[in-house]
């Protein structure tokens, strides 16, 4: 043998004996629902393997409990919506971080919707949104998104936000209290708005795309503490999360999961979020993802000021103080921009 193939071999005999280098932890909160799908896809795809991340999800019942251990660093990443609770959480010096579009309503196939109970619409006493006023509408709460969203539609109509009596309850209550009586109408989201539709407790009145389309309803949060200490792993991690995004758009014809590769996306979601059946998966409509992550920072405006009039937010803090847009243009730079 001759000298270099001794030092080949002693060189390919250490790389073999070398401990394998330990992947980057990652901690992301999620609520297990579809608007979590790109979350997963990555997961289950091994996106987040190929970057050296090992995820570990953390589950929520609601996005907002999200806000405190993000702001503590006890989380690195996460979804939820841009409430009111968030942007105090930053104006108090809490460092978070929106950095992608998690979640918006696609014009022409909107996942949430404005719903109204069955019998009022049959009976006539609801024709439009202005014969709601004065009556219970259902939102998750006070400072988040779908009240910004409620008073677009009470705009629609000429009304003001407090012409009617909110009553807050989290999506799957609606369907119960649609049933009891207790709300005339709501703003609920998908897989819910088809299970009322399902049991005949109400109607999809309008889509939440036909009065606020491409509303910012959920975003990609970070730990601020996450994103200026371990930059190169929160690059990394928005390029998983982006490919991810792309293979679940490309399954989604006309807002649902009919298209190349939906069988695959259908059985990711069963297995991960919280809606077990395939065929309520098929069915629904999902949310849309901008495919580059890119965020409607006018819908992001728009809603902090509505928080403003209502009082939610009383702070100085702006959208372009919490918003840092460059690790998704980081991922896109090495993927190239999506065909659009």
């Amino acid at each position: 043998m001759t000298n270099i193939s001794k030092a080949l071999c002693l060189a390919a005999l250490a790389a073999l004996t070398q401990p394998a280098l330990a992947a980057d932890k990652m901690t992301i909160a999620v609520v297990n629902a579809s608007s979590d799908a790109a979350l997963f896809v990555a997961d289950a795809k091994g996106y987040y393997k190929a970057e050296g991340i090992e995820a570990e999800f953390v589950s929520f019942d609601t996005g907002a409990k999200m806000v405190a251990p993000l702001g503590a660093g006890q989380l690195d990443a996460g979804g939820g919506a841009a409430s009111a609770g968030l942007y105090n959480a930053v104006d108090r010096g809490i460092r978070i971080k929106i950095v992608a579009d998690k979640a918006h309503n696609v014009k022409g196939a909107g996942f949430q919707a404005f719903m109204v109970r069955k019998d009022l619409i049959d009976s006539g006493k609801v024709k439009s949104f202005a014969d709601l006023k004065g009556m219970k509408v259902a939102i998750t709460g006070a400072g988040g998104s779908d009240a910004s969203v409620l008073n677009e539609a009470m705009k629609s109509a000429g009304l003001k936000y407090d012409d009617v009596e909110k009553v807050y309850l989290g999506f799957p209550q609606h369907v119960v209290a649609f049933q009891n009586g207790a709300i005339a109408a709501s703003i609920s989201t998908e897989p819910t708005v088809s299970k009322i539709v399902e049991l005949g407790a109400a109607i999809r009145y309008r889509g939440n795309d036909e009065f606020y389309p491409n509303a910012q309803t959920a975003t990609i949060l970070m730990s601020g503490e996450f994103a200026e200490k371990r930059p190169d792993v929160a690059k990394r991690f928005m390029k998983a999360y982006i490919r991810a995004v792309r293979d679940f758009n490309g399954a989604v014809v006309n807002g649902r999961l009919t298209g190349p590769g939906a069988d695959e996306m259908v059985k990711i979601l069963a297995k991960y979020s919280v809606i077990k059946d395939e065929t309520t998966l098929r069915t629904m409509i999902v949310h849309g993802t901008d495919p580059d992550g890119k965020l409607n920072m006018d819908s992001l405006k728009k809603d902090l000021a509505f928080f403003r009039e209502t009082g939610d937010v009383t702070g100085k803090v702006t959208v372009d103080q919490v918003v840092d847009t460059s690790f998704a243009e980081a991922a896109v730079k090495e993927l190239g921009p999506a065909k659009r």
